[in-house]
């Protein structure tokens, strides 16, 4: 099922309200999944989206890159409340958009979403209860001020104007086009072409074998490997359980059977590195040609999930992984080994080996930045972020009636965490009108508790970036140590009160003139 493309058009009972109870930045993922949660359990909390770009989905609107697909379990990659139709457990990209759209469609959250606004500043002040927030109107200098009880945010944590791109030498000498996957040109004619993409990570194994099969030739160019990880294009005992039990019944179950097969793989890379090291690479191993190096092409430094695996659909048992079968068939290779200077028919490396090209990719990963670059103050002083700790997971210290969505980035699937944090928001709502509360704000006094970082992985962009981020520490309220089961007690089970959070009574409200 398709559904037509949900975009900058306005839903004809769009009012021009500028005041809600919640107002949510961002329409991918976390966004729509914080507005389904609000229409079904809080039908008269008034909420709008507002969207930066023109379409829904974020990254994976954004992203027009050969083969861009999910780099994780699609099963559980889905909402809770909405099944994954397909059989696919790694997916297109345009699949994972459709039932974007089709899940927009089906809770009516189009009238709510507002495309163009890019959030600016997010402004709280206490004495009122409320966020005042500015917008800038994309194309245009022109801005506009809503106001809100509760501030969501659903805005990712990727750098989506700004890739990360190193300085090449001589990349002016290059004869041909030098392309990052974040800026994919429409119409580029890779036809016959030699390529080179540079980088190992999961754009570079997705970007390969989805273009392997018109190019003359094209080539991985790493500094060092990367682990790749097989997983079946299909799931047969979801297939069997949906045929047996039907959708609505089996669904469930296949998130759960795949929350263990990710906790398992994880837990296993966690206590036995060196085991599943030698399992990744043996795995790697069979799937090549005998006089294949994987020593040096394959192998690499760091233990699994230190950094995140490169997943790649294959066939029943493992076998069959797309990216090594366009390896084995001599249409792409791997070249391991560092950059000299961009030359005008190629690159220079460092062996002294010239790699020709025609065109060169440098998927040389992302820049990260937290919350959309908005700037936020709390009664007049601006917040630094760097400086806030996180509680549960989904609030900041000191910024009262801020929740965010923030998915898992290793091990588990984004959305399993951002549906976690969408039922701690809504049980939250319901706890402080209950009780005739106006203002929920975290508190941290632990002055001598450790810093720990949101994201725990030693890729280059997390390094880049991460000292811009709000930290987290010990014990399980200020945790941010990824665990689903660990989260799944605390935000969906355990208590919305807590002894760092607290709860100032409503005063009345005010609305925007």
């Amino acid at each position: 099922m398709t559904i037509t493309n949900i975009s900058q058009t306005p839903a004809a009972n769009q009012t021009k309200t500028a005041d809600f109870d919640v107002l949510i930045v961002g329409a991918g993922i976390s966004g729509i999944d914080a507005g389904c949660h609000l229409k079904h359990r809080r039908p008269g909390t008034s909420f709008v989206i507002l969207e930066g770009r023109d379409s829904i989905g974020g990254t994976w609107s954004l992203y027009q890159y050969p083969g861009i697909r999910s780099d994780s379990d699609v099963p559980t990659m889905g909402y809770h409340f909405k099944p994954w139709t397909r059989t696919t457990t790694i997916s297109k990209g345009g699949y994972i958009l459709d039932y974007l759209q089709q899940a927009v469609a089906e809770n009516e959250l189009a009238e709510h979403i507002r495309f163009g606004y890019r959030v600016l500043d997010a402004q709280f002040s206490r004495a009122q209860q409320r966020w005042t927030v500015t917008a800038q109107h994309r194309g245009s200098e022109t801005t506009a001020q809503f106001t809100a009880r509760f501030l969501f945010l659903g805005t990712g944590y990727f750098d989506y104007e700004t890739p990360f791109t190193p300085e090449f030498p001589g990349a002016g000498d290059f004869g041909g086009p030098i392309i990052h996957p974040q800026h994919w040109p429409a119409d580029l004619d890779y036809t016959g072409k030699r390529v080179v993409v540079i980088g190992s990570g999961a754009t570079a194994v997705t970007l390969i074998p989805a273009m392997a099969e018109k190019t003359s030739h094209i080539t991985m160019l790493q500094r060092s490997p990367s682990y790749f990880l097989a997983r079946p294009a299909e799931d047969t005992i979801g297939k069997v359980l949906t045929r047996v039990l039907g959708r609505d019944r089996a669904y469930p179950i296949i998130r759960r059977k795949n929350i263990l097969f990710l906790q398992g793989g994880l837990t296993a890379c966690r206590r036995a590195p060196k085991l599943m090291r030698k399992v990744l690479i043996a795995v790697a191993r069979r799937q090549l040609p005998k006089n294949f190096d994987v020593d040096t092409h394959l192998t690499p430094r760091y233990n699994p999930w230190d950094e995140r695996l490169c997943l790649m659909p294959s066939g029943p048992f493992f076998r069959g992984g797309d990216f090594f079968k366009a390896v084995s068939s001599g249409r792409a290779s791997i070249v391991t080994d560092r950059i000299d200077r961009f030359t005008q028919s190629g690159i220079l490396l460092e062996s002294g080996r010239e790699l020709p090209a025609d065109i060169i990719v440098s998927a040389t990963g992302l820049n990260i930045t937290p919350f959309g670059k908005i700037s936020f103050s709390v009664d007049g002083q601006p917040v630094k972020l760097s400086d806030t700790r996180i509680f549960k997971t989904t609030m900041l210290s000191g910024v009262p009636n801020l929740v965010f969505a923030f998915g898992y980035a290793s091990g588990f699937s984004w959305t399993l965490r951002v549906d976690l944090h969408c039922e701690h928001f809504v049980r939250l709502l319901d706890h402080m009108d209950t009780r005739g509360y106006g203002m929920a704000e975290p508190v941290f006094v632990h002055t001598g508790m450790e810093r720990t970082p949101l994201l725990d992985l030693d890729a280059g962009y997390i390094r880049r970036g991460i000292a811009k981020f709000p930290s987290g520490g010990t014990g399980s309220t200020w945790s941010v140590k990824p665990s689903y089961r660990n989260d799944a007690k605390r935000l969906s089970k355990d208590p919305v009160a807590d002894d760092a959070l607290k709860f100032t009574p409503a005063r009345v409200a005010l609305t925007a003139s």
